[in-house]
């Protein structure tokens, strides 16, 4: 089960019968290194579920963890593949990434790794027409 799982950090199981940790992925590295990584391919990953993208800057912004080289590459040439995703499933994930406390740090995510463009092309736009940054500040707020 733990190589199905998304993020490494995902995929530590707790043992009752002797109250260990089991990481088969290396998930206790990284989440001591505050490294978020996919297991197998990120590529491959993204186009299995494009959402992953999209969970990949919420839980980034979540637990301040930086994303991992290989997993963040693709992101922004895959960010398209969003269209393809149903849309029950993107809405609950932009709840997710907007009402859950880290707002702002999830916006910002989306914006380096280059998924607003795809998810909100409109904010993107206006974002990206207003030198003045009165209106990402006021987004912001």
């Amino acid at each position: 089960d733990a190589i199905r799982r998304d993020f490494t950090a995902n995929a530590l199981y707790y043992a009752i019968e002797d109250f260990s940790v089991r990481d088969y992925v290396g998930g206790y590295d990284d989440v001591q290194a505050r490294v978020l990584r996919l297991i197998g391919d990120p590529e491959a990953r993204y186009r299995e579920d494009p959402v992953r993208m999209l969970r990949a800057a919420r839980l980034a912004a979540k637990l301040d963890f930086s994303i991992e080289a290989a997993t963040a590459e693709p992101l922004a040439r895959l960010a398209p593949l969003l269209a393809e995703a149903a849309p029950a499933r993107l809405f609950e994930e932009v709840l997710k990434l907007f009402l859950s406390g880290h707002a702002v740090a999830s916006f910002e995510r989306l914006e380096a790794h280059g998924l607003l463009t795809a998810l909100l092309p409109e904010t993107a736009q206006a974002l990206a027409s207003n030198t003045s940054g009165a209106l990402r500040r006021m987004l912001l707020q």
